[in-house]
């Protein structure tokens, strides 16, 4: 018998949908330096990472329709934040999530 402790169903959700955004190396990458820089915008992460502008850009659209990440538009360029509030909901979630022991006998 196994100790769960308790998510809700929306919680479930969340953790997969993050999960999902978070699915990919080049993808972590990126979030790792948006951590790091605060914003970027696209032209910045291709300076920083092997990828092409348009890879990054479709990696960028996942992680927002994760909600890992935001993107303000300035002028005519998009600069892309970490969005804290989905971060700081995933942490103990994730960490709920992993903590399940089994119950001793």
């Amino acid at each position: 018998m196994f100790f769960t402790p308790p998510l809700h169903s929306e919680d479930e959700a969340f953790l997969a949908e993050v999960c999902k955004g978070l699915a990919h190396p080049a993808r972590i990458r990126i979030l790792r330096q948006l951590l790091t820089e605060h914003t970027c915008t696209c032209g910045q992460l291709v300076g920083e990472l092997p990828l092409a502008q348009s890879t990054v850009s479709q990696h960028l659209k996942i992680l927002k329709e994760a909600g890992l990440v935001r993107g303000e538009v300035d002028g005519p360029r998009t600069c892309y934040c970490v969005d804290r509030e989905t971060v700081d909901k995933f942490g103990p979630l994730i960490r709920a999530l992993l903590s399940i022991t089994p119950e001793m006998p």
